[in-house]
């Protein structure tokens, strides 16, 4: 016959402490996983960002848990290129990635991505939508233009946006492609009936698969790409009544230099109530993009991973819905080239503050790099660890922004430069020879003096051309090119 078991105080205390200590000693010698989540073409109308009419409340919450950037920009305002560039950590003039065609591997076919490097270090790599480029919305459902090394597991959804509606859009811009078309609809369609609604499902369900694995998760929502379809009650959060439009003089299309500009005419015609109700479309898309974000912080909340979860909430370039009379993306002025960019969670000590230093897309490979402690790191990365900004968000910080975008293709392909700082703005096309912008944020937030031709602004517009002229060459510029 047995005998009872019979603890001493001691033994019982010990125990009792294990119980409660275990699961805490085994999430602190874990890797923390990383929810690696993006958003198509979306600019800064968030509410963390200050905009008066978009409320976020999700990506909200990602802000106040951590360090929001008030200054990061992309390297090229273009699906492609940009995903390519963050993708690797090197910049396009090195991917060699200007348009939505190239595969980024067909110039450096060795190179370890952001998702090799954490498989590489035993985490499980997957993606769920849109991460790598592919055309939205033709190629929604399929693998675009993706890269299968980076993935243990790839995920396409495809919804009603993309199977039934497409037909049924409004569109003010029918001789544009439908991609990069101005056209919504309201759906009656439920939220999980969408491709976004299905990224969410998705990716919470490989978190619950690989609970107990570190795993790098990337969400790819497809909102607000266009076609802006979405679930109808977020297009009545925002009664037309309400939209601004963005100011707009026709004399803003003479400010720069004809190549600066992608959008002719401007706003390629359409009349202001045609834009109220454009950008109630987009405001629409955010919304419903912000409320899939607040499923995946739920699942990881319910799931008990969230205090060991590094969130990243990045867009692949801004969106124009007006200035100077542009749409969309291509251009080189600040509502293109500037991106929400979001981190929060372990070691991320600032909680709820704003980063006013320039910062770019690049700099996120070798920032998880080091908040993971990840192993054989590539030696070449053109970004910087954002890891210090990450503590002290108003630490020293020199490092500028720079995004290029390219006109023609061919023979004929002309490449505009920018180099951004905390006040200033520089631009050159074709290397100066087909003009020039220099713009003064502090001064002249919407960009409306160019002060490229300005003698008292001459110095300051030769140490701008200098500095980027040496980032260039840096980052796989070749002379003259």
């Amino acid at each position: 016959m047995s005998q009872p078991c019979l603890w001493s105080r001691r033994e019982w205390i010990a125990s009792a402490a294990a119980s409660v200590l275990y699961p805490v000693l085994r999430a602190a010698s874990r890797p923390p996983n990383v929810l690696f989540i993006a958003s198509d073409d979306l600019n800064t109308c968030l509410s963390c960002y200050g905009h008066p009419l978009v409320r976020t409340p999700n990506l909200d919450r990602i802000a106040s848990r951590g360090v929001r950037f008030a200054r990061a920009y992309c390297q090229y305002p273009l699906c492609n290129p940009s995903r390519a560039s963050l993708m690797t950590g090197l910049a396009p003039d090195t991917t060699t990635v200007y348009d939505n065609s190239r595969h980024f591997r067909e110039a450096i076919p060795d190179v370890v991505t952001l998702g090799q490097l954490f498989q590489k270090n035993g985490y499980f790599s997957a993606r769920v939508g849109k991460i790598f480029h592919y055309g939205v919305p033709r190629q929604i459902g399929t693998d675009g233009l993706d890269d299968k090394p980076t993935w243990n597991r790839v995920v396409n959804p495809c919804g009603v946006d993309h199977t039934k509606e497409e037909a049924l859009l409004t569109n003010y811009t029918p001789q544009r492609g439908l991609g990069s078309a101005i056209c919504f609809y309201a759906s009656p369609a439920r939220d999980e009936e969408h491709t976004d609604g299905m990224v969410a499902l998705e990716t919470i369900r490989l978190m619950e698969e690989h609970r107990n694995d570190p795993w790098f998760l990337a969400a790819g929502f497809y909102r607000p790409h266009v076609p802006w379809i979405a679930p109808v009650k977020y297009f009545d959060q925002f009664p037309l009544e309400r939209i601004q439009l963005i100011p707009f003089s026709e004399d803003e299309m003479r400010i720069a230099p004809e190549l600066a500009y992608f959008t002719r005419p401007a706003h390629w015609g359409m009349n202001e109530q045609q834009r109220r109700e454009a950008m109630r479309a987009y405001y629409a898309s955010i919304a419903f993009m912000d409320a899939e974000v607040g499923k995946l912080l739920e699942a990881l909340e319910r799931l008990k991973q969230l205090d060991n979860t590094i969130i990243v909430f990045w867009s692949d370039h801004g969106y124009q819905l007006g200035e100077h009379g542009q749409w969309m993306k291509q251009t080189l002025f600040e509502a293109s080239a500037r991106v929400p960019l979001m981190i929060c969670g372990p070691g991320v000590t600032a909680r709820g503050r704003v980063c006013p230093r320039t910062v770019e897309l690049l700099d996120l490979y070798p920032t998880l790099a080091e908040l993971c402690s990840l192993r054989e790191t590539p030696a070449r990365l053109h970004g910087r660890s954002l890891v210090p900004l990450l503590r002290n968000p108003t630490a020293s910080w020199t490092k500028p922004a720079i995004t290029q975008v390219q006109r023609g293709s061919g023979q004929k392909a002309v490449m505009g430069y920018t180099i951004r700082n905390e006040r200033y703005r520089y631009t050159f096309w074709d290397e100066g020879r087909r003009g020039e912008e220099l713009y003064d944020y502090q001064k002249d937030p919407r960009e409306l003096t160019n002060l490229a031709s300005a003698g008292a602004a001459a110095r300051l517009k030769e140490d701008l051309r200098r500095q980027l002229t040496s980032l260039l060459q840096a980052r796989g510029k070749k002379a003259g090119g």
